[in-house]
């Protein structure tokens, strides 16, 4: 592997296609002085979907069983892109064939499986193996900009947080029925929009200690069953039939941070109309604050208490080279170009072969550890638990990691 990595993706839905494209893309990032990148095989269960994800990205072939990659001697980095239910099985054997590993969040879909794949990912670490979680929305500019704006003191210590992310995949009656509408309740929009969200408020506000007023609520029950294969906005035939939607449409909870001064309201949603990628966050600080809107991912407001009275309230600030990662992080990285969310996905694939290579020259933040994906599902579970409890106040219960 010191001349050259080969790398595949299992799943070949969107996401899949992120990370192909961002293996693709990722060594010509940051001057990058990592070796050269063999993009080898592109993995799904649907044969068509594979070849054309392979064919489109430029992947020398594709597989359908994920077991042919994890024995192919060409392969050293794997992304994991499939259902939830089916993280643990395929990280596990893609480690136990020494691959390092970049897998979605959520980590799985029980806390069992993924502290189970903890176990997992330490010994392979004592092996030299590298596992990662993707948690991409750490990789936007602007909200690496809000963080540095904290941290540096310009806006101080956070007093409050409140976050939404607004989906619309889920809100017509007409989706077919898929594995995200399967599950108990919090794996549905909590678990699948949620999970961004709670990591990106730790991320900005620091660690969530308890939740409260856990509300789950289901807004379209029943399914139409599909024929056969479709990608999420898709068009496929159905077969009449029906199946119950077993999960939650819409989340929301509040937070207590760190040292529980710190709090903070967060909602998500995957019925919500005209909102098909709708991230926002604020922060209310000691001397201003601070918001990032995905659908305005090249920009940032920002509120300083030093503008006074006369001046004050929300300025636009338009993110350029001296901003997180926008200098050499993009073809053309002058202020104003626009970017967005395929952009984050090529610095997270770039920040995985920095780790894998062991880049000391110009290595970025690193990703985030599978323990840091259970504290994320631990967050997520003490939601659930408080929804279970009529909204009851429930701290996050964490697991000692062996």
């Amino acid at each position: 592997m010191s001349d050259s990595i080969g790398v595949a993706v299992i799943g070949a839905g969107m996401a899949g296609k992120a990370h192909m494209a961002a293996w693709r893309n990722a060594p010509s990032l940051f001057g990058s002085t990592l070796p050269p990148v063999r993009l080898v095989s592109v993995g799904d269960v649907y044969e068509p979907l594979a070849a054309g994800a392979a064919r489109r990205f430029g992947y020398s072939r594709h597989d359908t069983d994920w077991r042919a990659i994890a024995e192919a001697d060409d392969i050293d980095v794997v992304s994991v892109v499939v259902a939830n239910t089916l993280h643990r099985e395929i990280v596990e054997g893609l480690l136990a064939a020494g691959k390092h590993v970049l897998c979605e969040k959520p980590l799985a879909d029980s806390l069992e499986d993924a502290r189970a794949m903890v176990v997992a990912a330490d010994a392979a670490a004592e092996r030299g193996q590298v596992a990662r979680v993707g948690f991409t929305y750490r990789r936007a500019p602007g909200l690496a900009a809000v963080k540095e704006l904290v941290e540096d003191g310009t806006l101080g210590r956070v007093l409050h947080v409140s976050g939404r992310y607004w989906t619309d995949y889920g809100s017509s009656p007409d989706v077919p029925f898929s594995w995200r509408f399967a599950g108990a309740p919090g794996t549905g929009a909590l678990a699948d929009v949620g999970s961004h969200l709670a990591y990106v408020a730790e991320f900005l506000a620091g660690e969530i200690r308890s939740v409260n007023g856990g509300t789950f609520t289901t807004a379209i029950t029943k399914r139409p069953i599909a024929a056969g294969f479709a990608l999420r906005g898709q068009t496929v035939p159905l077969t009449g039939e029906s199946a119950d939607v077993e999960n939650d449409d819409y989340a929301a909870f509040g937070a207590r941070f760190v040292d529980g001064t710190v709090v903070g309201s967060l909602e998500v949603s995957r019925v919500a109309t005209a909102h098909p990628n709708g991230l926002v966050v604020e922060v209310v600080c000691e001397r201003g604050a601070a918001r990032w809107d995905q659908e305005r991912a090249s920009e940032i407001g920002l509120a300083l208490q030093s503008d006074g009275s006369r001046l004050g309230g929300y300025r636009q600030v338009v993110l350029g080279p001296e901003h997180p990662y926008v200098a050499g992080g993009m073809a053309m990285d002058a202020p104003g170009v626009g970017w967005g969310q395929n952009q984050m996905f090529e610095y997270q694939a770039r920040a995985f072969l920095d780790e894998v290579t062991g880049n000391t020259t110009d290595p970025l933040p690193a990703n985030a550890t599978f323990s840091d994906g259970v504290h994320n599902m631990e967050v997520l579970d003490a939601v659930a638990r408080s929804a279970a409890a009529g909204g009851a106040a429930q701290t996050v219960t964490e697991a000692v990691h062996a």
